[in-house]
Order: structure tokens, then sequence, then C-alpha cells
């Protein structure tokens, strides 16, 4: 069913001397899913950095040295993740066992939103891979772009929306997923983390640098880069975040608090 008790363990480490743990699911593991944000044509920190990615697939094979590891993404832009993966260089990363997804090219099945207060969606779609993988890690930066005068923070959580078809959740444009920002990204993010990111068995996220955006679009990096020369990792979507939040010094979104909240009432 996926995992909605409370986690919490955190580590930090330098962006120049991270080396990643994973989380139980990792070790010896048949197949592992990693979600990267790589949706735009846009180097860090509006992507994640390469070596930081590099250092999770080390950190992954280690753990698992003969498991299949898929590396997912879904475009934002006219073309696929394919051409995104090409842009960011990706092929070098890949061993023998490693493989490159589009994630709309995977088959599709629903997901019922176990919250006990479904904001839009009973169920959503996403690649069945989710449930099937033994392991699956969100790896994301930092990022807060305004929008009508409020702040949307993006990290390990916001990062899932790569996942989900653009044929279903479209809205006037055909390469967007503008379905999922009405009524608002915070309230949409609480049926997706009880639809699918409770399944997530860890996070990590980039703090090479923060991307501070004075605007809405999450790919312009011309002065937005903020160095803090960090990774924040763990085995809780919802922890991660809040401590990437904390080491860039900003406030935790209140999104956060809500979603645990819910857990919680759950149980």
């Amino acid at each position: 069913m996926g995992k909605l008790a409370d986690r919490a363990a955190i580590k930090t480490a330098s962006s120049s001397s991270f080396v990643y743990t994973p989380p139980e699911a990792a070790f010896n593991a048949a197949r592992i899913l990693v979600k990267p944000n790589f949706g735009y044509r846009a180097p860090n920190p509006a992507t994640v950095s390469l070596p930081v990615l590099s250092a999770v697939l080390r950190g992954l094979r280690r753990a698992s040295p003969k498991g299949r590891i898929l590396i997912v993404e879904g475009s934002t832009s006219p073309g696929s993740a394919h051409d995104l993966y090409a842009y960011h260089g990706l092929a070098e990363l890949l061993d023998d066992e490693t493989r490159l997804a589009d994630a709309e090219e995977l088959l599709m099945k629903d997901y019922p939103n176990l919250s006990p207060e479904p904001v839009k969606y009973d169920h959503m779609t996403a690649p069945t891979y989710i449930d099937e993988f033994d392991c699956k890690i969100s790896i994301a930066p930092l990022k807060m772009t305004q929008l009508n005068g409020r702040s949307l923070v993006s990290a390990s959580l916001k990062n899932l929306y790569g996942l989900f078809p653009r044929e279903k959740y479209h809205g006037r444009s055909p390469h967007a997923r503008g379905q999922l920002h009405r009524p608002g990204v915070p309230q949409v993010l609480q049926d997706i983390y009880f639809s699918i990111g409770h399944y997530f068995d860890g996070a990590v996220v980039d703090l090479t640098a923060f991307y501070n955006s004075p605007d809405w679009r999450p790919d312009r990096v011309r002065n937005v880069a903020k160095p803090v020369g960090k990774v924040i990792w763990g085995d809780d979507l919802l922890a991660v975040d809040a401590a990437a939040c904390r080491a860039a010094g900003i406030p935790e979104p209140e999104y956060l608090a809500k979603i645990r909240a819910l857990r919680q009432q759950r149980g």
C-alpha cells in the first residue's frame, strides 16, 4: 500500500564531499526508480546537478550491484524527456544496468488518494512502476518562485509532478500539467502525496545552490542562484524538504505541515 508512517532520518553533507547513503529499500533491490528534476533546458539550480545525481547513482549501485536502475522524468516542453536527457548529458552517467525512460511512455494505472481529506482527486494516474519497483527515490533542487504575490517552494515532493501524463492533466497548453495547478499547487500536492508520494522510499535535495526567483518561471537561472553548497537527504520526502528549507534559510511551506497533519490523522 505504500508507507505513511512518520520517518525523519535526515543527513546533510557538503556538495563537494557528498556520498549517498541509500534507504534500506535500495539494498539488493531488483528494480530502483529514480525521479530526478530534469524537466527544463536549464542547468542547476533549475535542475539537478550532474555531480549530485552521479553520487546518488553510485550509492544506489553500491547498495544493489545487480539491480536495474530506471531514471524517469517527464518533459515540460514540446520535446520529450529523452531530448532533455540529451541536453543535460545523462548518458555519460549510465552503467550497463541503468536506463532512461520518458514517464509518458510507461504503462499507467490509477492510484487511490489515501488522504482523509482529498482536495481535488479521489485517484490519480501515474506509471505502474511506482507501485511495482522495490525502491523509489526523488531527487530535486530547492526552488522558490513567485506568482501573484505568493511564494511557491518546490523540492522533492513537487518534483513528482513530472510523473503525471500530460495527456490527462494538461491545461490550456498541451506541454504543461495545468490541471495540477488548480485550485493551487500547495493544495494539489496533498493529493499527490497521498496518491503516489507515500510510495517513495527516499528523497535528495540538491542545495549546491538555491533557486530564488523573483517571478513565476522555474527555469530562468540568471541572477537567481544563491550558493549553499549542501545536499540534504533521507527517507521521508516531507522531512527532507523541510530540512532543505531550513538549510536555505527560508520558511517551511505550509503545505508540508498540512500533509504531516493529515498523515498523522490517518495513522
